[in-house]
């Protein structure tokens, strides 16, 4: 005869139980739009009380703008990681625009779409759309002086130039929910060959090898 023992939860230290709800709600905010980040959404993604959630998060709000920010910086420490000191930076780069043009990433650029609409009605989101737009420019500029240093680049400001790259793939990541997959090579490939001219590049120079 056999009996079943009810199985003990596991009690987490609050940096894990955080942890965890911010990873929960990133991937709903991914899957399904900031709007789908509540606390009872993400305590039954988790199978806790909403209780749980609203002392680590007392307000909606907080963890709306928490859940953007981790997907964000995810995105970028996975396009640019900071340390990568196997490849050039012109390498990085070219890997950089293939990986940030790749279907892969669409579910972040419907998600930026999502923040910077919502942005206008909610402050704590606002300010860390802010957060994260300038860690973006701060990232980018980073690779190209450091390439501007090294001799592979040349241009006399890395941060406005990492600007209009930026701008570019902003632009073409605006479509992200419409896109029919008809866009012409010559236009997805715009914010590439910008920054092969605004670097001193020849064309080509930042296709991926």
């Amino acid at each position: 005869m056999s009996s079943s023992v009810p199985r003990k939860r596991v009690r987490k230290s609050p940096a894990a139980r955080r942890a965890e709800i911010v990873e929960a709600s990133s991937a709903v905010a991914l899957a399904e739009g900031l709007e789908g980040v509540t606390l009872r959404r993400i305590a039954d993604e988790l199978d806790v009380r909403p209780g749980l959630i609203s002392h680590y998060f007392p307000s909606a709000e907080e963890l709306v703008a928490e859940a953007f920010g981790d997907a964000a910086s995810g995105e970028l420490d996975a396009l640019l990681p900071v340390d990568d000191p196997e490849t050039t930076p012109r390498l990085r780069l070219a890997r950089f625009f293939a990986d940030a043009m790749g279907e892969a990433y669409d579910d972040i650029s419907r998600l930026w779409i999502n923040a910077r609409h919502l942005s206008r009605y909610r402050p704590l989101l606002r300010d860390r759309v802010v957060v994260q737009e300038e860690a973006w420019r701060e990232r980018l500029a980073a690779v190209i002086r450091e390439g501007v240093e090294g001799g592979e680049f040349r241009t006399g400001d890395p941060y406005v130039t990492a600007i209009q790259i930026l701008v570019v793939l902003d632009g073409l990541a605006a479509h992200a929910n419409t896109e029919t997959g008809e866009r012409p090579a010559a236009v997805t490939r715009l914010a590439v060959r910008l920054a092969e001219r605004e670097l001193g590049l020849d064309p080509g120079a930042l296709d991926r090898p």
